[in-house]
């Protein structure tokens, strides 16, 4: 059904926090169930392929697809920027630079590249962004 679901547990702050990670497909005949799955989503993580061009094509419509599915009292929520595959930085398609612009250009919270293989950076994203969380909800 283009949707998987994984589980991370990290401890900010003294306080034991599990995260609950859907992790939705990106193909366009997907779009019409993303609102079910995206309702009650307290961050958002948009991932690209740093090798691919094509991984940035829509962002716009899934950007927006994302923020109208938001639930009336959570319409502003963190949303991460992550450039993924960083261990094949040497058949890099899009620079950190332009990147980086589009991230700016679109108001995400942040920018990050990391890889799942490696998994460089991915620790730190995760912990950036539920700290970014905390805030939203008053626990920080």
């Amino acid at each position: 059904m283009g949707v998987d679901i994984a589980v991370k547990t990290l401890t900010i702050d003294s306080f034991k926090i599990t995260l609950q990670i859907w992790i939705l497909g990106t193909e366009l005949s997907f779009k019409f169930i993303f609102p079910a799955f995206t309702r009650g989503a307290a961050g958002g993580i948009f991932m690209y392929d740093i090798t691919k061009y094509s991984s940035l094509r829509n962002i716009e419509d899934w950007l927006g697809a994302f923020k109208e599915s938001l639930s009336d009292d959570k319409k502003e929520i963190p949303i991460l920027m992550v450039g993924g595959k960083l261990d094949l930085s040497k058949k890099r398609m899009i620079s950190r630079r332009s990147a980086k612009k589009i991230s700016k250009k679109y108001k995400f919270f942040k920018y990050f590249e990391c890889s799942s293989k490696t998994g460089k950076n991915v620790d730190k994203m995760f912990e950036f962004l539920t700290r970014t969380i905390m805030k939203f909800e008053g626990y920080a």
